[in-house]
């Protein structure tokens, strides 16, 4: 594993950290380096740019959900046979959960893993200002590791030598290279259908043409010895060291309509002793056979509801799993395809697979978004009373219901807490994404709930 790593950070969202990022990873592969992705905080649709661009499953690094050293094992798991591993920075870079800590933000991620910072400024409309904002970054706190800025959004390469000039002066540390204002670089599909879009390769030649540019305007080789980093020290505990083989296979229903998963929480699964079974209810397969759990992780069931609706065979396969008791685990999108129905923005409503009583009714603005930490409710065999887990949530839509309903959790996030989800039988669902390193309890309680499943 090399020792090279290097965060990307913003001094506020909207300054094109993600396209930097692409384009910084798209250009070093052009050059023959193996490159590993990361992503700062709970986000799915930056992590599969990175992936699509680098050839590697590009991971999440969450200080507020995850401990300090998970963080580390995560990195370091992830980061074996890289040359050098690019983080995305998330919102500005000491933006985190709150407004008085760095819990959460890039900057504590930049301390955890001990990585130098790439400060990305937007340079629009100011020269010698630049160096007074990278300035201000530098000395708002002292273990901060900025080593070098990139200039976004400048009008010419007169502009970039002025800003260059003032900030180099100001602030002792190198402007690597700049993205001119004039790129056409809007990032198409950037939520919804970006699955899809990037399984059919509609946007190769988009990455292409980013890598390009950064190529002919960033000093790439600089950049890869700013990159140097110290060797991260471990703990011996390692939640990723393979256990004995349980016997169970749990289903995981992996498409364009369910792909929001962190790849730790399948890794974790097959560390603890499962084999996983995946399957495409988008492609028309039901559930395989001689499984003994099923998983269904968020995605955009919403954009297929049409084709999700049209298929019985599935819709009869799952819902007969669930009705005899298969452990279930269905995460927001999985928890929207269990419902009755969704209701989608232009009034047109698709029937679903109808294990849980009520519909999703989808809206144009956010329903929810925020980190949650979350305790199960009574008979909850995944979070039985006394553990907490960790995840958030991210939708767009409502549930609605006139049934009596049996809640699945307890959610605690900034507005106070809620009950929330749906639980019956061996089902167990949702909005909340859970991380399973934030509780490898549940992993365990899961393969237990299998285990006993399939003895009876």
């Amino acid at each position: 594993m090399s020792n090279r790593r290097l965060v990307i950070a913003g001094t506020g969202s909207g300054v094109g950290k993600t396209t930097v990022t692409l384009g910084i990873m798209a250009a070093l592969m052009k050059k023959g380096y193996i490159v590993q992705g990361f992503k700062c905080g709970p986000d799915y649709i930056d992590p599969a740019y990175h992936t699509s661009v680098t050839g590697r499953p590009s991971r999440n690094l969450d200080s507020w959900m995850l401990s300090h050293e998970t963080v580390k094992e995560i990195y370091t798991n992830g980061s074996q046979g890289a040359d050098i591993s690019i983080i995305e920075g998330v919102m500005g870079f000491y933006d985190g959960k709150s407004p008085s800590t760095n819990v959460g933000s890039s900057a504590e991620i930049s301390e955890i893993t001990k990585s130098p910072v790439l400060l990305v400024v937007d340079c629009a409309a100011m020269a010698r200002s630049a160096a007074a904002i990278v300035k201000g970054f530098q000395t708002f706190n002292e273990e901060a590791n900025i080593v070098g800025v990139l200039a976004n959004k400048v009008g010419s390469e007169g502009h970039y030598k002025l800003v260059q000039t003032a900030i180099e002066q100001e602030c002792g540390i190198p402007v690597i290279g700049y993205i001119s204002s004039d790129k056409d670089l809007f990032i198409p599909e950037r939520h919804l259908g970006l699955v899809p879009s990037i399984e059919r390769g509609e946007l190769a030649s988009f990455f292409e043409n980013l890598g390009q540019i950064v190529s002919n305007t960033v000093n790439l080789d600089l950049l890869y010895k700013l990159a140097e980093a110290p060797e991260l020290q471990l703990s011996t505990s390692k939640l990723f060291v393979s256990r004995p083989k349980e016997d169970i296979k749990i289903a995981v229903a992996k498409d364009a309509a369910f792909n929001f998963y962190y790849p730790e929480n399948l890794e974790l699964l097959e560390a603890y002793g499962a084999e996983l079974v995946f399957f495409s209810p988008l492609n028309g397969e039901p559930i395989p056979k001689n499984v003994d759990g099923l998983y269904l992780g968020g995605g955009f069931p919403e954009e297929f509801a049409s084709e999700l609706a049209s298929d019985r065979k599935v819709k009869d396969s799952i819902r007969a799993a669930i009705d005899i008791g298969m452990p279930t685990l269905a995460e927001c999108g999985g928890f929207m395809y269990l419902s009755e129905k969704i209701c989608t923005t232009d009034e047109e409503s698709y029937q679903m697979v109808g294990v849980i009583p009520g519909e999703i009714k989808m809206q144009k603005r956010l329903a929810a978004l925020g980190y949650r930490e979350i305790a199960g409710e009574d008979e909850n065999y995944l979070l039985p009373e006394g553990l907490i887990a960790k995840g958030h949530e991210f939708h767009y839509s409502t549930y609605e219901t006139d049934s009596t309903h049996c809640y699945a959790y307890q959610t605690k996030g900034i507005s106070g807490t809620n009950r929330e989800g749906y639980m019956k039988k061996n089902l167990i669902s949702g909005y909340t994404h859970f991380h399973f390193a934030s509780c490898p309890e549940m992993v365990t309680n899961w393969i237990t709930a299998c285990k006993e499943w399939k003895s009876s």
